[in-house]
């Protein structure tokens, strides 16, 4: 996964051009590949199809919401001109720039990182996914994501409508938290059999 090798340079020894040239870069291998982008692309269909298909039977159907488990769970035609939780509503441009720069920081994780745990891949790709998701309709939808899934987490009390693309994101954030336990517990038990 992004090995480095190492090659004979002819700039001089310690200056930030000697070791560029020394350096050249392997992408992650196939596994990582195939783990990273269709997971990209299947959440991305996924959100996209999700967010379609409950926006337009909600239209026909004339309703507001439809109900999957009665006081916890109901789909719903909501958008949202901001981030998470409304952050920085009506501001397009912005939220526009700042996942564009998040899609290709992700990338540049993917392929420079030298990561080689799958739950990190699998934790990117959908990172990346999310971010797709939540970017298309920020561009092809006047700025507004759609959201549909709508949880009662109290009587009375209903979480900000989200969609699959926000659900991915929250899953590769925690899968990314596991990784880093797992990482540290293994690098301890190496450790201690040194």
């Amino acid at each position: 996964m992004a090995e480095l090798s190492k090659e004979k340079s002819t700039a001089r020894p310690g200056s930030g051009r000697a070791f560029l040239e020394r350096q050249s870069l392997v992408l992650p291998d196939l596994r990582a590949q195939l783990i990273f982008w269709p997971l990209v692309a299947a959440g991305l269909v996924l959100d996209l199809w999700s967010k379609k298909a409950v926006f337009d039977c909600l239209q026909q159907r004339q309703s507001n919401s439809i109900s999957i488990i009665d006081g916890f769970l109901q789909l719903v035609a909501r958008v949202n001109a901001g981030a998470a939780f409304g952050i920085a509503a009506g501001q397009t441009h912005l939220l526009i720039a700042v996942s564009a720069v998040a899609l290709v920081v992700i990338l540049a994780i993917f392929l420079f990182s030298g990561a080689n745990q799958r739950l990190v891949h699998v934790a990117l790709g959908l990172f990346a996914a999310g971010v797709c998701g939540n970017l298309y309709d920020r561009i092809f939808h006047n700025g507004l994501v759609r959201d549909f899934i709508d949880i009662v987490y109290w009587p009375g009390r209903h979480w900000p409508a989200f969609n699959i693309a926000d659900s991915m994101l929250c899953v590769g954030v925690g899968l990314l938290i596991i990784s880093g336990f797992t990482a540290k517990s293994y690098q301890k038990h190496a450790q201690q059999h040194k």
